[in-house]
This record gives structure tokens, sequence and C-alpha cells, in this order.
């Protein structure tokens, strides 16, 4: 089994796209908007064609023989030697080192490809270099495999102290995947079939999303315009995106089914080899998250649906004046509130404000992004959807993708978006290997940073119809984060365990989508045949199985934190500076111990959970 450090470098980083937040911008919104950053790779390399980039790439190949040459079969060996600590610590440093270098070079022609998807010249670059990086990430794959089958009572000797030591960590949880590793030519089989097997069908589901049109208004429009025109303060408009997002969606599910059916397979397969028993293990023990902590997590918030979201659109369609929303007007905005473009220098110093409020130095780093082009924001034809914060590596620094038009959401995610860049940043120093933070704490700095400047806007706010506004998008935003991911969490249940017994049709697809989703909505709003196929559009089920659930982990794990925040505690700041700082060097429970949270306790969610009915009740009391 690969290191957690070269998965990641292969892999699509996972693209948050919270129900239409990003749109094209028109010649009048772009003026109001002001000047959009777009983002500078050459940090990394100057171009595709960039010396420097092939030269890398070539160097990668050679090292990541030479390294295969020097260690393959030597591993047990060198661990039961005198010298063990500062001959395994010399060979886990040149492993690192190579996988920073890979992860250079990946993140590179991954950045460069989602900037346009659709262009021929930017997915030939992506699709060669991944194949390249694939075949070296083979060499080295002998390494994590044969550090698993050294005996513990040798691998602990040799890790108690001297330049192995600090690797405990990453070896650590190498060493949790031991019983589901398989032999060596299986392994490379597996990682060298990657390319083919779910590689590619990630790569035509993004393809196949950015080449499809969707007939609004008269125009032919991409799916994130469309999306956005779901928040349009025009009934009609949204009700008319809606049925296009469906028609367009419906006449390409043959592809959409046939793509998630293969992955699930494929992931059937690839479990059953290892020896996984549930269908959300591997997701789990990547997470380094205990089953039955997520399992709880689910059913607190599956317990609370008619708390918060029935109850919460149950109030949204009294001020619709209808006893049931269409789906359409799930995410409208609320009816005689006035809403404006929000400048992009306004939004930068509304986030920068909000996190200089919480720690000058947070606000030091965020600020780095703006000022050295390490944020892209325009929406262009053939872009990635949604937004995301890819970290690249340690040795170079994080990029933050956004697609912003203006809307107080957008605030939102940016904020939502600089909180990981900043997590990034900080975890940086603990290396290519230990970096990487699990999914349990991935979400915390992002989520942390949309509380910051959403407390920040509203205590500023005294017009009560605008504070109710605010309230209401913030507790949408906490039931799209919380409610609607573990919905997205039981459908992937649902469709992996359905294909288990065989391939699944669309309309099959479309019943379990619809199942969940009338749980999860509630009473309130009005599903029809127009919404079965929305379940094609989303990404994480493609890219990054039951990552959905890491959204609800964090917006509860959050909303405690900040509830600790609230309190004055001394000492916080620090505290929460050493748990982003930690990346993926110390387990979760650990982490949270200085702030006296266990997840593992049952009643933990509800501390989350209860923040967000007390905003609910609120917005209730504001009725009069």
């Amino acid at each position: 089994m690969s290191s957690r450090a070269v998965t990641a470098a292969l892999s699509p980083e996972p693209v948050r796209i919270p129900d239409g937040l990003a749109a094209l911008r028109s010649a009048a919104q772009a003026a109001d908007l002001g000047p959009l950053p777009e983002w500078d790779l050459s940090d990394l390399y100057s171009g595709i064609d960039a010396p420097a980039f092939r030269d890398d790439l070539e160097r990668a190949e050679t090292e990541a023989r030479a390294f295969t040459e020097r260690y393959a079969g030597r591993v047990a060996e060198i661990a039961a030697g005198p010298d063990a600590s500062v001959e395994l610590g010399r060979a886990v440093a040149a492993f690192e080192a190579i996988e920073d270098l890979m992860g250079r070079l990946m993140s590179f022609a991954g950045l460069v490809y989602s900037g346009d998807t659709t262009d021929e010249t930017r997915a030939k670059f992506y699709g060669d270099t991944r194949e390249r990086l694939t075949a070296a990430s083979g060499d080295l794959l002998f390494f994590g495999l044969e550090l698993n089958r050294v005996e513990d009572s040798v691998m602990d000797r040799a890790m108690a102290a001297g330049p192995l030591a600090q690797y405990r960590p990453w070896i650590e949880d190498l060493r949790a995947e031991k019983p589901y590793q398989l032999d060596d030519r299986t392994e490379k089989l597996f990682l060298e079939k990657s390319v083919t097997s779910n590689a590619a069908w990630d790569r035509l589901f993004n393809e196949t999303i950015a080449s499809l049109r969707f007939s609004v208004q008269g125009e032919q429009l991409t799916l994130e315009p469309t999306l956005n025109k779901l928040q349009d303060r025009d009934g009609a408009v949204r009700q008319e995106a809606a049925l296009a997002l469906g028609d367009t969606l419906r006449a390409n599910l043959r592809v959409f089914a046939l793509i998630t059916n293969t992955l699930a397979k494929d992931k059937e397969i690839s479990d059953r080899w290892r020896g996984f028993k549930d269908v959300a293990d591997a997701r789990h023990l990547s997470n380094r998250v205990e089953p039955e902590v997520v399992a709880a997590m689910v059913e607190a918030v599956r317990a609370a649906y008619p708390r918060l979201s029935h109850r919460y659109y149950r109030l949204k369609a009294k001020w619709f004046g209808v006893e049931a929303l269409p789906y359409w007007d799930r995410n409208a905005p609320l009816p005689k509130v006035e809403q404006r473009t929000i400048p992009w220098a306004e939004a930068r110093d509304t986030v920068l404000d909000a996190y200089n409020a919480f720690s000058p130095d947070m606000a030091g780093i965020a600020r780095r992004f703006f000022d050295g082009g390490w944020i892209d924001a325009p929406t262009r034809p053939g872009k990635a959807p949604g937004a995301f914060a890819h970290p690249t590596v340690p040795s170079a620094h994080p990029y933050v993708l956004v697609n912003y038009q203006g809307k107080p959401r957008d605030v939102m995610t940016l904020a939502h978006e600089l909180g990981h860049g900043v997590h990034q940043v900080l975890a940086a120093p603990n290396g290519a290997l230990m970096a990487p933070t699990p999914l349990t704490l991935a979400e915390t700095a992002s989520v942390f940073g949309e509380m910051l400047t959403f407390r920040k806007l509203l205590a500023e706010t005294t017009d009560p119809t605008q504070r109710r506004a605010m309230l209401a998008a913030k507790v949408e935003d906490m039931i799209n984060t919380v409610v609607r991911q573990i919905a997205f969490y039981s459908f992937e249940r649902k469709v992996h365990l359905a294909r288990a017994k065989g391939e699944l049709t669309v309309d099959e697809i479309n019943a379990l989508w619809m199942s969940v989703q009338a749980e999860s909505l509630g009473p309130a709003i009005t599903l029809d045949k127009g919404y079965e196929p929305f379940w094609a559009y989303i990404p994480h089920f493609i890219h990054s199985p039951f990552y959905v659930y890491a959204y609800a982990f964090g917006d509860c794990l959050v909303n405690s934190l900040y509830g600790v925040y609230a309190r004055a505690e001394p000492g916080f700041v620090e505290r929460y500076f050493a748990l982003l700082s930690a990346g993926g060097s110390k387990p979760y429970g650990e982490l949270l111990k200085p702030f006296g949270l266990d997840a593992s306790d049952p009643g933990f969610w509800q501390i989350g959970l209860g923040m967000i009915e007390g905003m609910i009740a609120e917005l209730e009391a504001m009725e009069g």
C-alpha cells in the first residue's frame, strides 16, 4: 500500500461545492467585483514546457530507481542492525525528499489542469505526468511494505531514539495499514492499474461535467453559473435553472451511472482483496478515526434532522408564504432583503480583519495568499468548479482556487479556503510525510475561519432585517455542511452496498438519492422528478468516496472549539496554533485534549448540533 503522501500527490484535490456558489461573470459583474487575482504558479514551475519541470521529472524517476537499488530487500536487515536508527532515518529522509519532489510535479500538473479541464493540451500534460509519476511511485512502493514486515519489537527499538525517532508518527500510521497490505507484486499492479481504472474514470467525470451546457434565459451556461441561478432573486429564474440542471443531467445519466457503477465496483474489489469489512472502513483508516466515532456522529445528526433542517425549512417556507418550498428555493435569498455585490477587495479585507481580530499571526499568513499570487478567483469556462485549497508540498506553498462572483456566501467560501491554506502553511514544517492532515481535522481551520468571519460580520450588523438574513444564511450553510453532507454519506453507503449485489440502473440510483434527500430535508421541501438526477454533479462521490462526513465532523468540532474560544479561556490561540501546526504528526484525540474535548463521548456531537439549533431558535424568536 502506497504511503499517504504518494497517494495524496497522485489524487485530485477534493473540491468544495456548497450548492452553487460560483458563476460566470458578466461584464457588469466584473466591473462590480473589481480586479480578480489569478494565481502565479511560477513558484512551482514557469510553465508546462519549462526545462526545470522536465529535468525534475527525470530526476524524480532516476532517484526513485536509485532508491530502489539501494534499499529494496534490505529494510529488515538494516532495522535489525546496530545503527538501525541512523541508517533507517537516512533512508526515510531520502524517501521523503523524493516524495516532496514528486508532489511538487504532480501538484503543478493538477493545478494547471484545474485551470481548464476542457483544454486538450492541459489534459494531456496532466495525464502524462500522472502516468510517469505513478510508475515512479511503483519503484518506491517496496519501502512501506518492507517497513511493515519488520517485527514490532525490532521497529520499536529502532524508533526509540536517534534520527528515526522523528518519523515515529508516520511509521505508526503506516503500520496501521499493515493488516490490509498485499504482496509486493499485487500492490504494484494495483498502483499501476490505477491510471487506467479509478484515475481514468475520475478524469472522465471531470471532463464530462466541464463540457455540459444548461439552457437558462436563452443562454447556454456551464455548471457553475447555472448553480448560481438557484440563488437569483427571481423565483422564475431559480425554477428555470433547476429544471435546466435536471434536464441536462438526466440526458447524461447513463454516463454518470456507468462512472458510479464502475468506481463502486473498483472499490469493492480493492476492499475485498485487502480485507476491509465495511464499505467505508478504508476511509476511516486513512482518516485515523474509529468507525464507531463516525457512526455515533452520523446517528446524532440523523436524529437531529427534525430539530435542524426540518424545523428551519418549515420556518423558511413561512417567510415565503407557502406550506412547502420547491427544491429550487431551498437556498433562495430571503424575500424583501436587499442584496448587493461585494467587491473582491472588500471580501479580502473582511476575511483578513476577522482573522486579525483572532490572531495577527493568522492574518499575516492569510495575507501572503493575496500578496504572493496564491489565489485564482475568476470563473472561466472549463475551470474546476467550486473551491479548494491545494497544499502542494512543504518545500513550496499552498494555492487556493475559488470562483468568486460577489455573493455573501462567496466571502464565507474565501474565509473557508484561506483557513485550509493557513492550516497547510502551519503544518508544512512537519515535512512531506507528516504534514498531510487526516480528514478528521482537515476541515477544522476552514470552518473555524468561516465562523470567525461570520461572527465579526454579525457583531457589526444592527439592522434587524439584515441580521435575520445573515443568521439564516449561516444556518443554511451549517445545514449544508452537517445535515446535507451526512445525507450524502448515507447515499454513498446505500450505493456501495447495493452495488455489491449487482450493477445499479439509473432509476435505482435516483431512488436511493431521493430517499436520503426526503429524510434529511423534511416535508417543508417539495422534491419531484426534476431533482432526481442532482446526485450526478457531486464530485466527492467520484474523487473521494466517503470524504463528505469530514465536513460534518469539522463543523461540529469547530462549534465545540468556538464555544471554548468564546469563554475567553487563556491560551486558546496558542493551543489552536499547536493543533494546526501538528499536521498529521499526532492523532486527533490527542490534539483535542488540551481543549477538554473528546469526540468519543456521545455527548460531544450534541454540542455542535446544539449551536445550530440555538441559531434556529433565535430566528424563530425574531418572528415575534
